[in-house]
């Protein structure tokens, strides 16, 4: 039988030796995680005897991690905008660089009284949930090509109560939503479109970290050749599904910003603007689908 602080630093070491970057801080998570004890309690309890069942489990906890599998998939959860969400192999990690993204959809929201967004490549729906969370009155859907992403997304959707007003769909790209637009009398479209699309370039992948490359799905950080194909055809397509004036929104790499910013304003969309994250890198382009008339004003 161990103490806490005897399983901290036998975590620490296992992870250091695996030559894991944060093997300290990812050792005191996995402890937190396993025991329910957080660190205040930790730090006036360290001699505290810990079952054998509990320190069994941690260490298989930190085995997993030192073979490099990411926390978030060993915890099943990550937070994102101050929510937990659910997360496993089927969907991309939720990253505190997004959260620019929400917010700067927020921000172009702040003057909707109830907007209808539609979040393509929906992944574990944390960018849509979010922004209903922080929007009162807002609904959505969110679409992606994977069955099982949409499985963590609808988990997540009933978690935070979202229930009425998220729901998800199935489609690779638009397909299902240009068959529900043709059999629908509804042509109303949504007022803001967010994306957050594969953007990597596929000669790229192979140089990810391990907890990116071997345990993120290939689906959602595919970009093809040049990393743009999702933005071309979203772009493009996503047109029919927006009301006049209304946003498109993008997370993108550090080096997408011009590219981006020009397939939008070549497709018709005006205003359109580069946004830098807190590491002053660029993160999300922005910008409206011009009125019908209206000429575009480029920015």
């Amino acid at each position: 039988m161990s103490t806490l602080a005897v399983l901290l630093k036998e975590g620490k070491a296992i992870l250091e030796k695996a030559g894991i970057e944060e093997a300290g801080l990812d050792a005191w998570l996995l402890l937190e995680y396993e025991t329910g004890k957080n660190r205040a309690y930790y730090y006036a309890h360290q001699e505290e005897r810990v079952s054998d069942e509990t320190g069994n489990s941690y260490l298989k906890k930190i085995q997993l991690r030192a073979g490099h599998i990411p926390l978030q998939h060993i915890t099943h959860q990550a937070f994102f905008m101050g929510s937990a969400f659910f997360v496993n192999e089927h969907v991309l990690i939720p990253r505190q660089d997004t959260e620019n993204l929400v917010e700067e959809a927020l921000e172009a929201a702040k003057n909707m009284e109830s907007p209808r967004i539609l979040d393509m490549c929906t992944g574990s729906g944390c960018i849509l949930l979010s922004f209903l969370m922080e929007k009162e009155g807002s609904t959505g859907t969110g679409v992606d090509v994977s069955r099982e992403a949409l499985k963590v997304a609808e988990r997540n959707r009933d978690s935070l109560y979202l229930g009425g007003r998220a729901d998800f769909l199935e489609s690779d790209l638009f397909d299902q939503l240009f068959l529900q637009k043709k059999d629908s009398k509804e042509q109303s479209g949504y007022d803001m479109l967010i994306s957050n699309p594969p953007y990597i370039r596929t000669a790229e992948i192979s140089g990810l970290m391990d907890e990116v490359r071997l345990h993120d799905p290939a689906l959602a950080l595919d970009g093809h050749e040049d990393g743009l194909y999702f933005y071309r055809r979203i772009t493009r397509d996503g047109k029919a599904f927006l009301k006049p004036g209304g946003w498109l929104l993008y997370e993108i790499g550090y080096d997408q910003g011009e590219a981006v910013s020009r397939i939008m304003r070549e497709a018709g969309f005006s205003g359109v603007k580069i946004r830098k994250d807190l590491a002053g890198l660029d993160r999300v382009v922005l910008g409206r689908l011009a009125e019908k008339n209206q000429e575009d004003n480029h920015v």
